[in-house]
């Protein structure tokens, strides 16, 4: 039988069981998850919090991760600055980066979300403002979400994937997992 499990991957961690740069240096996901023969279906930074989800089935695997499934990921996203509606309205739209244009995405601004502290803190400076923002895309490029706040003059400051398809991170501290239902 398949296995999903959900798993709340802390700020630093790789997304994958081994460091072969550094492997007594960067924690992996065997510091957390002693589980045989299940892997990420997708990845996170190292320097991105949230939602991973690991699974044992190739083709889950694939449906959760391709981007030609086109499952929708959610991120709280931290930046820098207070995005004006121009801003917004051209993440709605899709924004070019170097490696073409983004698919839309649904954004909003959002309160400070009651999250964990991340270890470590977020810097903070006391004369530019942050804002949050939840951040819907439906592919998934490498550092995606960053790119597309920074191409508008919005660096990420931290970033969080809260969901991914049906499955969120609700109840999950960082550093713990669980079994999921298999769709």
């Amino acid at each position: 039988m398949s296995r999903l499990i959900a798993f709340n991957k802390p700020f630093g961690v790789l997304s994958q069981f081994t460091d072969a740069k550094s492997p007594t240096e960067r924690p992996t996901l065997s510091a957390y998850i002693d589980v045989p023969r299940v892997y990420p279906a997708g990845r996170l930074d190292r320097d991105s919090e949230g939602l991973l989800l690991l699974t044992d089935d190739g083709r889950l695997q694939a449906r959760i991760a391709d981007p030609k499934f086109k499952l929708p990921k959610t991120y709280l996203v931290q930046v820098e600055g207070i995005p004006d509606e121009t801003a917004l309205r051209a993440l709605r739209k899709g924004v070019t980066l170097k490696d073409g244009m983004t698919r839309p995405a649904k954004v909003e601004m959002i309160d400070s979300p009651d999250l964990w502290e991340r270890d470590p803190p977020v810097r903070y400076r006391k004369t530019v403002p942050d804002s949050w923002l939840r951040l819907t895309i439906s592919e998934g490029r490498n550092r995606q979400v960053r790119r597309m706040t920074a191409s508008l003059g919005y660096p990420t400051l931290r970033l969080v994937r809260w969901r991914i398809g049906d499955w969120t991170l609700d109840g999950l501290s960082p550093g713990e997992w669980r079994e999921l239902e298999l769709p």
